[in-house]
């Protein structure tokens, strides 16, 4: 898929890795909670392979490549690979897993349950459990990492 969107300014410091204009297109950039800047590039699988295996320099800051994966989580019933217009579940709370919404959540961080590695381990009793003792929110949540690395695996590059 191609952008109509001019290349970022900053790519023009890749030229040692011989691409050729078009192989990089700036789709958008973030800064995340932690202040930490980030843009977001598509590339075809060639310049992809390239990007990953070196860290760029882009102005004066040595960048690392990753590849850009989010998944899809309802803000309804806290699951993933669907939104919250399209959800069939019930109303859950992504830090305790209770019924009821987020706003109206009084748990304590230690109260915190995941739900989605708690249906984990309700269906996969014969594997080894999942900690589900953080919120569905959380970042390294065992079932969202599962999630993120099966988009890797599916992903057509």
């Amino acid at each position: 898929m191609r952008s109509s969107s001019s290349p970022h300014p900053t790519l023009h410091n890749l030229r040692h890795l011989n691409l050729k204009k078009g192989d990089i297109q700036a789709k958008f950039s973030y800064e995340t909670k932690k202040h930490i800047r980030n843009l977001v590039m598509e590339v075809g699988a060639q310049t992809r392979k390239q990007l990953l295996q070196k860290k760029i320099k882009l102005g004066w800051l040595i960048c690392k490549i990753d590849d850009y994966v989010v998944a899809n989580r309802c803000f309804k019933c806290s699951r993933f690979n669907h939104k919250f217009r399209d959800c069939r579940g019930e109303e859950t709370c992504p830090l305790c897993a209770r019924s009821h919404n987020l706003k109206e959540c009084t748990a304590t961080p230690m109260e915190y349950k995941c739900l989605n590695c708690l249906t984990y381990n309700k269906h996969n009793q014969n594997k080894k459990k999942v900690c589900d003792n953080h919120s569905s929110l959380d970042r390294n949540c065992p079932s969202l990492q599962a999630v993120l690395e099966k988009y890797r695996q599916n992903m057509d590059y």
